[in-house]
């Protein structure tokens, strides 16, 4: 693998407010309509490099050091419906991309960066975190697996966004890393953890492609905008986790708790007798779920594994990043103004979410 690198990095802040939707494939007209090479997409303000053109700027090694290991994702699906998306790659032959790009896909070609065409197969695609892995065949030598950053990004770290908005392919755009550890929807339901929002602008047929620094190391896996200078990506710490299990099993066992939750807020801290608000309340017990028998309705979670849990957010990036079914953890709830540890053995999340699941506030 070889090293990327650049002269600069950017470092500012931005706070942002959730807001997310999935973002589909775009149709196979759209791709069809544009021509090939690079291109930029965004808004006029400025915000997208014309990596083409011969600039100074820190995004132009960025993209001449990515590009040859992203691409354009087109599929068939099983209604005969054509779509696409993007990918990277990532080791050997596997590229990653995302589920919704894939799910459906009774075929799926990959272009590479040079115009190269190559037949792939879908080896893995795991729903709740909207990633998915498809091998292709005879991968181009200069197409070389791109690194995942190995923390979390601060807040103000400059973001490029590289794929093939509209299929219009090898575009980039740029933002800040604009929030960290969101939630947000899964294609069957769930809620995605430890999320990466972006100001890069982002639309149809991004999805799947890498969301990178300025090293060239892969933040996120883009899976969700809507062009507004907002969007979403599935973080590297989530990739590292789920994409190895992709490529050895064609699956991924989320941890699960069958809870549902609310985030205490200083009314509800009133009502339970808290100081203060903190923790995440249980409001519902999935019947014979993990939690069935140990937690209450009622109970206010304030530490998993020996960690605090100031809200929903950590519990779920706990569960995600920290957690297997069928590990045993302590949870420290408080219960009628009591402390109290319990031990609980996580189970395995179903493949769809019961009625109460299906809020941001689940486990």
């Amino acid at each position: 693998m070889s090293q990327r690198t650049t002269r600069r990095r950017y470092l500012g802040a931005l706070g942002a407010t959730l807001a997310a939707s999935i973002a589909g494939c775009s149709g196979v007209l759209g791709g069809e309509n544009t021509t090939n090479g690079s291109s930029t997409t965004g808004t006029p303000s400025g915000n997208a490099t014309n990596a083409s053109r011969s600039s100074p700027s820190p995004y132009t090694q960025v993209y001449r050091d990515t590009i040859g290991s992203v691409v354009l994702i087109s599929v068939t699906s099983r209604s005969g419906r054509g779509g696409q998306g993007s990918g990277f790659v990532f080791r050997g032959n596997h590229v990653i991309t995302n589920a919704h790009v894939v799910s459906d896909a009774s075929d799926v070609q990959v272009r590479f960066s040079k115009g190269e065409w190559r037949s792939a197969s879908v080896v893995g695609t795991d729903p709740s975190s909207d990633l998915a892995v498809v091998d292709v065949r005879n991968t181009p030598q200069y197409a070389e697996p791109l690194s995942l950053v190995e923390s979390e990004p601060a807040i103000g770290t400059e973001a490029v966004a590289i794929g093939n908005p509209f299929g219009l392919e090898g575009s980039v755009t740029s933002g800040l890393v604009s929030g960290v550890n969101r939630l947000i929807p899964a294609p069957n339901g769930y809620r995605i953890p430890d999320a990466i929002q972006t100001g890069a602008p982002v639309n149809p047929g991004n999805s799947g492609g890498p969301l990178v620094d300025l090293d060239g190391r892969v933040i996120g896996v883009i899976s969700s905008g809507g062009g507004e200078n907002l969007a979403f990506a599935v973080s590297a710490a989530l990739v590292e986790r789920v994409v190895p299990s992709l490529i050895e099993n064609g699956a991924y066992e989320h941890a699960y708790m069958g809870v549902g939750l609310q985030t205490v807020t200083p009314d509800l801290a009133d009502r339970v007798g808290l100081d203060r608000p903190r923790g995440v309340a249980v409001t519902q017990v999935s019947q014979d779920g993990p939690s069935d028998g140990t937690l209450r309705q009622g109970d206010v979670i304030v530490g998993l594994g020996g960690e605090k849990i100031a809200g929903r957010q950590q519990l779920s990036s706990y569960l995600a990043l920290q957690a297997s079914p069928g590990d045993t953890i302590d949870v420290t709830v408080l219960r009628n103004g009591e402390r109290r540890t319990l031990s609980l053995t996580l189970g395995s999340r179903p493949e769809q979410p019961g009625a109460f699941e299906r809020t941001p506030e689940s486990g």
